[in-house]
Parts: C-alpha cells; sequence; structure tokens
C-alpha cells in the first residue's frame, strides 16, 4: 500500500462528547498532529454562549505516533450549562498552514444541522447503556441504533438520551479477527504510532513481531508461558508449561501498544477504514478461509462506523472497563496476577492495553485524577521510544480511582471492579472478590443519604443462579478461569458486603443497578424479605452491544434455573441471597433475552424503571413486570 500522509485526514477519530455536567464539558478527538485548538458553543437559538482558543491548561494533548496525537478538552465554563436543552459545539483547529472545523466532518451532523449537538439534562431518565461489543461476532452492531435514537429525538423532537453508558469490553484485546489485525498494522505504518521495545526472547519489538510467521492466527506461541515446577506456585491448570492469557481465542490478543491505539482508532471511527486493503499473503493458508469469512463480518461493521461516529458525537458517553478491554481474565485470581505480573513480556502486554483504556476511555470520564498520569504519559511519550514506560505502566496499575460517580438525579456511581480486588488469601485460585472491603466501604459512605443511586456495575450483582452454581463447582475443583467465576457471590466477603449495603437503613430506598458482560439481557426486581420497607432495586442487564451467548447453551441453562430454582424450590436456601425476594421480567415470554442490541432504561419521577433492549434495526423488546411472579 502507497502511504501518502498529506493525505491523511485532520481529524482521525472523533470528535466524541465525554462528560458535560455543570461547568464542565469534555471532548475526545484523534488528530494527525498537534493543532491550536478553539471550541464554540451555542444555545437552541444559536447564539454563542462560549468561545475560546483552549489554553494548555483546557487542551491537553499527547502524541501516540508521528501522525497521530490523542487530544482531551476539559473546558471549565463561567456559567453553567443550562438544562434540557440542546447544546451545539464546533471546534476549531489551526497550524501554520490549515485551519478545519470539525462541523466539515462528512457525515458528522444530521439533516438540518450544521453542527453537532448534545443533549444536556442532570436527569438521568432516559439512559442507553450497553457492553460488549466484538467487531468480528455475526451480529449487527447494535450502537446504530443509538445513531438511530438520536436522529429520531431531533427530528421529531421527541426524549433524546440523557446519556450512553458502555460499561465494559468496549474493545476486545485479546479477541481479534484476522482482517482487524490486518487493518491494524496497516494503520501502525499509516500514522507511525509508537510501539517501543519489551523484554522478550525471540520478540522484542513490533517489527519483529510483523515478520513473526506466528504473527496472524498463532499468536498463542508467541505469547509468554510460566514454568509450572516452582512449588511456590499453586498449579494454574495441569501439566507443566502454561500460558498466562487464559482466552481461548488468543491466537490473535494484541501484544503492542501501537496495535492498541490501532484497534481503538478502527472500533470508534470510520476514516481510516478509507485506507485499508487486506490483502492475505502474509495468513497461512490454513487460516485463509476463516480470514475470508471474517473480512466480511468486518466490512459491515466498518461500513456502520459513519453512523457510530455520528452518534458518539452527539450524546454524552461514559465508559469504564472490564476484562476484554485488558485481557481475558484480568485479575481474576490472586494466582493469575502474581504470574501475569511477575512476567515482564505479560506485564508489559497487560500495561499497553491499560495505558489504551486511560487515553481512550479512562481519561474522559473524570479528568482531573488523572493530572499526574498526564504530567508523567507526557515524558513517556515525548519520543517514539516510550522512554519510561515501565514506570508508568507501574503507576497505572496502582492507580485506584477508575471508578467515579456523576451528580446526575439519580446519582450514578461507576464502579470499578477490576483492580480493587478483594485477593483470597487462604487459596490463590480461589476467584477474587470484584471488590475489596475498602472499596466497598467507599462505596457505602458515598450512597449514604441519596433518594435513588444509578449503580454501574460490569457484571451483575444478582446473576443467575445456575450458572452461578456451575461457576462455584468448577471453582472448587481448581478451574475458576475455565468458567469465568466472577460474579458478585463468588467471594464469601464480597457477597456479604454488598448484599448488606443494599439493607442498611441509610442507603438509598431505589436502586437501579446497570450491568452486562454475560452476552444476554435480563432485568430483575429485588426486595428484602421480612421488611416493610424494603428498598425497591432493579438491575437491568444488557448485553451484548455486538456479542451473543451460544443460543442452544443458554436455553438449556434458563430452562434448568427455571425448574431448579423456582420460588418455591428449597434450593433457594442454599444461596446468599435467600433474604431476597426477586422477581424476573418476561420479554416474548422469557425471562432471558438473547439478542445483541443496547438498552434503553426510562426511570420516572418515581424512580421506577422501564427497560428495553433496542437492536440495530430499531426492534424493540420491552422486559414487562406484569403479572410476575417470584422467579427465583
Amino acid at each position: 500500500m502507497t502511504i501518502n500522509h498529506k493525505k491523511l485526514p485532520t481529524i482521525i477519530a472523533g470528535p466524541m462528547v465525554r462528560k458535560a455536567m455543570d461547568n464542565q464539558l469534555v471532548l475526545w478527538l484523534v488528530t494527525s498532529q498537534y493543532y491550536q485548538c478553539s471550541v464554540t458553543l451555542y444555545d437552541e437559538e444559536g447564539d454563542v454562549f462560549y468561545s475560546q482558543k483552549l489554553t494548555g491548561n483546557q487542551h491537553a494533548s499527547i502524541a501516540v505516533g508521528k501522525h497521530a496525537v490523542i487530544n482531551l478538552l476539559n473546558i471549565a465554563l463561567n456559567e453553567p450549562l443550562i438544562e434540557n436543552t440542546w447544546v451545539s459545539y464546533d471546534i476549531v483547529l489551526e497550524s501554520e498552514s490549515e485551519s478545519f472545523n470539525s462541523a466539515n466532518l462528512k457525515d458528522l451532523c444530521y439533516e438540518g444541522f450544521s453542527s453537532p449537538r448534545f443533549w444536556y439534562s442532570k436527569q438521568a431518565n432516559h439512559v442507553l447503556h450497553g457492553s460488549c461489543r466484538k467487531p468480528h461476532h455475526q451480529s449487527e452492531d447494535a450502537l446504530l441504533a443509538v445513531d438511530k435514537q438520536i436522529a429520531k429525538a431531533l427530528k421529531d423532537k421527541t426524549t433524546a438520551p440523557s446519556l450512553l453508558m458502555l460499561s465494559g469490553d468496549q474493545v476486545y484485546i485479546d479477541d481479534v479477527a484476522g482482517p482487524m489485525l490486518s487493518a491494524i498494522h496497516q494503520v501502525i505504518s499509516l500514522l507511525g504510532l509508537h510501539s517501543g521495545k519489551w523484554q522478550n526472547t525471540n520478540i522484542e519489538n513490533n517489527e519483529q513481531l510483523l515478520s513473526s510467521p506466528n504473527c496472524y492466527y498463532q499468536r498463542d506461541k508467541i505469547l509468554p508461558l510460566f514454568d509450572d515446577n516452582n512449588d511456590n506456585l499453586l498449579r494454574f491448570f495441569k501439566g507443566k508449561k502454561k500460558r498466562v492469557f487464559t482466552s481461548v481465542s488468543a491466537h490473535n490478543h494484541l501484544i503492542s501498544f501501537a496495535e492498541v491505539i490501532a484497534m481503538y482508532l478502527l472500533v470508534w471511527s470510520p476514516e481510516l477504514w478509507q485506507c485499508i486493503e487486506f490483502d492475505q499473503t502474509k495468513i497461512n493458508k490454513k487460516h485463509r478461509q476463516k480470514f475470508q469469512e471474517e473480512q466480511q463480518i468486518i466490512n459491515t461493521f466498518a461500513k456502520g462506523l459513519w453512523s457510530v461516529r455520528r452518534a458518539l458525537a452527539h450524546t454524552r458517553t461514559f465508559m469504564i472497563h472490564d476484562d476484554h478491554d485488558i485481557t481475558d481474565d484480568w485479575n481474576l485470581t490472586r494466582e493469575w496476577e502474581e504470574i501475569a505480573y511477575g512476567h515482564p513480556f505479560s506485564k508489559r502486554i497487560i500495561g499497553n492495553a491499560l495505558i489504551g483504556y486511560w487515553l481512550c476511555q479512562g481519561w474522559g470520564n473524570q479528568p482531573e485524577v488523572f493530572d499526574n498520569i498526564y504530567q508523567q504519559a507526557q515524558e513517556c511519550f515525548s519520543t517514539e521510544k516510550m522512554q519510561n514506560i515501565d514506570e508508568l505502566i507501574d503507576t497505572l496499575l496502582h492507580f485506584n480511582h477508575w471508578h467515579y460517580s456523576i451528580n446526575t438525579t439519580p446519582k450514578m456511581v461507576v464502579l470499578d471492579t477490576r483492580t480493587q480486588r478483594w485477593r483470597s488469601e487462604r487459596k490463590a485460585n480461589r476467584p477474587s472478590g470484584l471488590m475489596d472491603w475498602e472499596a466497598l466501604t467507599d462505596l457505602q459512605h458515598e450512597l449514604f443519604e441519596q433518594q435513588a443511586v444509578l449503580l454501574v456495575s460490569p457484571a451483575p450483582i444478582f446473576g443467575v443462579k445456575l450458572i452461578e452454581v456451575i461457576q462455584k463447582t468448577f471453582t472448587f475443583f481448581g478451574f475458576a478461569l475455565t468458567v469465568d467465576a466472577e460474579n458478585w457471590m463468588a467471594h464469601k466477603g464480597t457477597a456479604s458486603v454488598i448484599l448488606n449495603i443494599f439493607k442498611h437503613s441509610k442507603t438509598p430506598p431505589n436502586f437501579i443497578i446497570l450491568s452486562g458482560d454475560v452476552h444476554y439481557s435480563f432485568v430483575y426486581d429485588i426486595t428484602l424479605k421480612h421488611r416493610k420497607q424494603s428498598p425497591l432495586i432493579t438491575q437491568v442487564t444488557c448485553s451484548g452491544i455486538k456479542n451473543e451467548f451460544p443460543k442452544g447453551l443458554l436455553n438449556v441453562l434458563a430452562k434448568c434455573n427455571h425448574y431448579l430454582y423456582s420460588s418455591k424450590s428449597p434450593l433457594n436456601w442454599f444461596t446468599k441471597r435467600r433474604d431476597m425476594l426477586i422477581k424476573a421480567r418476561r420479554v416474548d415470554n422469557k425471562k432471558i433475552l438473547n439478542q445483541s442490541g443496547i438498552g434503553l432504561i426510562d426511570i420516572d419521577s418515581n424512580y421506577r424503571v422501564t427497560a428495553k433492549v433496542i437492536t440495530a434495526d430499531m426492534k424493540e423488546f420491552l422486559f414487562a413486570s406484569k403479572d410476575n411472579q417470584p422467579s427465583d
């Protein structure tokens, strides 16, 4: 492929609206070089209420390649944003030879509008929510439904989305299609993305990785091993040589920092796909049929990105990580952590993904908590050699403020269930609790005296009981990693504390829980038994945006769960939730929906929830609570 850097788009990815609250507006975009940035904001009448050339305090930038700069615009407003209105914005980028307005991007604005805009309200009462977006899954991309929802709201002047909450697995670092990996490598070359070096015997930089015969579909042969002869290490699986990375789809696991950044650019923006040309010459003949099958899915995915970019430019979007944003089974057990972080190569792979998460996701949620990390990252990326990257990785691995809260009504509290684990001291191969004692204590104080809370947990707090029992059984025999045994009930301490939080007299009388992760959707209404004034807990689990559970297997599990854990089943007394009454809402006479889609949650003035899943082609699945009986 012939590369002409002069023809690179000014804006490679974005703009994306991230945080907008009171006197703060946060925008994210990636440009092909450093630019001086100006932002103008307009009210619904088209009058300017803010227009400034941004200073260094408001415009942070990190050069992740020769022709790729990640920009975070953290704008402090003198006057608060006006409630329940559309806010339009223009971003003007200027260099010595160029001036570019973001509104000039192809297909960025909806029909009848000359600038992108977002709906601003403190009320989180019309919330879009989802997780698990795997580009090469055969289902459609439900982010297309977000675009259609916004277009409808603008055209018909109906209720606009308050915000979009992406609760995990926005990218799949550990599960990548061959054509996507090929596109990633073309983007690395096109943008000159930095990759650095790492400690490994045979492959220690991106160039050697690309020239390896195992680069495509055989990366499980490259990924690090550990020797299980050490008596101080508990056995990971049966055998002598074990793989650190446990994903069953690790044959294209991303390794370098450049690969991670290229992946983010390719899943959010259509611009770079115009430069991609698929070539099978580097693909082993035995994998070419799979490459061709995946290419058809990836082509369809890429075509939809014009709509995806437009949607993300028109609604506030908040994010939190789950495991696939870094790697499968991330921090699932203490043993996994000891092995993964004890090997320099695996630690670098994890660190590269975590830097990518911070730059492309975490930074925009709450920029002010990352000031020190930003200064350290600027030094790290001051040259393409990425000096002191190990120190930056150590800082991020010890960072303990990925969680955050947003002062909407109800207040949105987003949990970090990946880095604040309650690790088992007795057995290193037992699942860690999703949050430790200190984090749960802080959470309880965060919830005190709130009338209602929108609690975002990447994994369901109240899961399907039979599936949790299966996970517990595998864990008992030492195979927690085999079944991804990471649910809230898997760790006795974490389960006890989170359930007690719901029972505490000072915590909110109304909980709305948003969760994902599991690749199917369900809605539970939960109350406490033997309590006259029980809190009302509604859990809406929506997963995935572009992923589904194996249909035949889920049907069997759902039927077995229905019979084994019916309302009168004595098996319920052996669960940690025996003091709670759980009613499952039904959709199409089923309690579980196995359909890619985006969740739409409407919350009324009494904090009662209407929940539905909307597919990419705008089919709606409503979870109805009428005539429900206790189900488990």
